[in-house]
């Protein structure tokens, strides 16, 4: 029994010994490592601060800029915890890690597909420049300024003051039209006259009333008129024109303005807007019972 009590503790102090030796056989190792994860530590900090400066140099939302920054900054510090794992002489266990991110990754992409496809999707539209915060779209049977593009998701808020939240990837898979891309847009308008109107009067003061309001010289163009067809009780016709706008209010008010001024041009040139007519015809004479 004591010879087998002096075997164990030989067997632990060898093994504390070999522990010892290893130890400090590998310190230089140890300190290498140390002295990566250190670098690698204020290293990523140092690349926060930069990656956090130019995204916010390119994208307006404070949200996707931190998450660019921060996502720079993990990268940086992983490359240096691989590294210190390395000069350890840990390949097995590297070999590992990498393998169970690789599988963990997987696992964790597959239950988030949608959450990962609208932050991936938010921090596309970013960085895109063809939509930006403050702009008017029309996207997904909804208009209105784009107010914020956050990680998920993107608010619009409507002209009616209601805040329309779609997310990301819906946006970027879906056509979209942004009216604040260019200063200017072009307005139509439907009308009719009757029949006993004089069509070539009409064209012209259509043409002159529009002139006089919004001036088409200024954008090089011209007022365009063209009757369409003959309606059950009119001549119908359609005009277009250009007018300075970047919004859908601006498109409403100036089409306002100028159905008023078409309106009031035509009653002083006698020209009649019909109402819809229909013409009852009876082939039969009526006739009154008055027997009772």
């Amino acid at each position: 029994m004591k010879n087998d009590t002096i075997a164990s503790f030989d067997k632990i102090t060898n093994k504390l010994t070999g522990w010892y030796e290893v130890m400090i056989l590998n310190l230089p190792n140890f300190a290498v490592a140390l002295l990566v994860l250190i670098l690698s530590y204020f290293l990523s900090r140092f690349i926060y601060r930069i990656a956090l400066r130019v995204a916010k140099s390119k994208i307006s939302q404070d949200s996707i800029s931190n998450l660019v920054a921060r996502m720079s900054s993990i990268v940086i510090f992983l490359l240096g915890l691989f590294l210190a794992l390395g000069a350890l002489n840990l390949g097995k266990v590297l070999t590992g890690l990498l393998t169970g991110a690789g599988i963990s990754g997987l696992v964790i992409g597959l239950a988030l597909q949608g959450t990962l496809s609208n932050t991936i999707s938010g921090i596309i539209l970013s960085f895109r420049e063809n939509i930006r915060i403050g702009d008017w779209i029309e996207t997904n049977g909804f208009s209105g300024e784009v107010i914020d593009i956050n990680v998920n998701y993107f608010v619009i808020k409507s002209v009616d003051n209601n805040t329309v939240v779609l997310p990301n990837k819906q946006i970027l898979e879906s056509p979209f039209k942004n009216f604040s891309l260019t200063k200017k847009m072009r307005l139509t308008i439907e009308c009719g006259v009757g029949y006993e109107s004089d069509l070539e009067q009409v064209e012209k003061v259509v043409k002159e009333t529009i002139e006089a309001k919004y001036k088409q010289s200024s954008f090089k163009k011209e007022v365009e008129f063209y009757y369409t067809d003959f309606g059950d009780s009119s001549i119908n016709f359609v005009t277009r024109f250009w007018i300075e706008g970047e919004n859908g209010l601006a498109k409403l008010k100036a089409k306002s303005q100028a159905i008023i001024a078409i309106r009031k041009s035509f009653e002083e040139a006698g020209i009649n807007i019909p109402f819809p007519i229909r013409t009852l015809q009876f082939n039969n004479e009526l006739s009154l019972n008055t027997n009772k």
